[in-house]
């Protein structure tokens, strides 16, 4: 009888397992499904966003990049110095003009072209977010840049053997960012400029530069912002000066608005880092906006 009861309780026990196993299989993959859903939305809420408002702090890139199918439309003026006086409206009366494109290939990667009236001059750049910035974590943003700049002015000599190469400048940076809190944000330039054709042959092919800028935050839609680079000594003519530049961001609505003072009248780097002749001291300053607007090309799956 003992046996035959131990038979019968054992047989319940199996039953049972194959019954429950399951079960709880079941529930324990939802539970893990749900503890990695809530460990990926941790990290998402732990990458630290919106250092800056726009991709370009004033004259330079930020550390910001498009996201993935946004096109990015930049109108950037800058006036003539003020300097002029009124006969030339303190510089209003002359502009020069940059129009860009930037699009976002994926989240990390943009890609951008551009036109100057300045020198006439054509440039692209490739712009990737190497590392994220994460609350308790990483505490900076490393983004680098590679751009090329084109001259397609005339040449001064057009009897002399001139070569295409002449026209082209490559530039490279290391943007270093921290938002260190929801009202300021740091960034560091290290710059690299390479000229292939220079003015005099008292200047350096190759130009090395350390830039900072920042961003302080006065209202929900107003921040200022700030900028400088500093070219070593010894590399260009000393008639150039160093760039710096204040404005403010004024965020409106789908847009960004810049407004700024620099005395750098350049937008791309070739110029605003190794060819700024404006001096802030006798007012050789040129006031300017970049005008920003995104446009969805398209919204890929998640």
């Amino acid at each position: 009888m003992r046996n035959i009861h131990t038979g019968m309780f054992m047989r319940k026990v199996l039953l049972t397992c194959a019954v429950l196993l399951p079960s709880y299989a079941l529930f324990a993959q939802d539970d893990l499904m749900k503890i990695m859903e809530q460990q990926n939305t941790k990290t998402k809420k732990e990458e630290v966003t919106a250092t800056f408002k726009s991709i370009r702090l004033i004259n330079g890139h930020d550390i910001e990049t498009c996201k993935q199918g946004e096109l990015l439309f930049t109108v950037q003026h800058r006036f003539g110095q003020i300097n002029q006086g009124s006969y030339e409206f303190f510089g209003l009366d002359q502009a020069t003009m940059r129009l860009g494109f930037d699009y976002g290939v994926f989240n990390w990667l943009t890609v951008g072209v551009g036109r100057s009236t300045f020198e006439k001059m054509y440039d692209g750049f490739l712009k990737a977010k190497l590392l994220k910035q994460r609350k308790g974590g990483t505490p900076v943003t490393i983004t680098g840049v590679s751009a090329m700049q084109i001259n397609t002015l005339r040449f001064s000599d057009p009897d002399r053997k001139n070569y295409f190469s002449s026209r082209l400048t490559y530039s490279h940076q290391l943007l270093i960012a921290s938002k260190v809190s929801n009202t300021f944000s740091l960034q560091l330039m290290p710059s690299y400029v390479h000229r292939n054709l220079v003015p005099t042959a008292s200047e350096k092919n190759d130009v090395f530069a350390l830039g900072g800028g920042g961003r302080i935050r006065l209202s929900r839609s107003v921040n200022f912002t700030a900028e400088y680079y500093y070219v070593f000594p010894g590399q260009i003519s000393s008639t150039y000066k160093n760039s710096l530049a204040v404005g403010f961001d004024i965020e409106t609505g789908g847009h960004v608005f810049q407004v700024h003072f620099t005395n750098s009248r350049s937008m791309v780097e070739k110029g605003f880092i190794a060819e700024t002749t404006g001096d802030w001291l006798d007012g050789g300053i040129h006031f300017g906006f970049n005008l920003n607007r995104v446009f969805t090309v398209y919204t890929p799956k998640e």
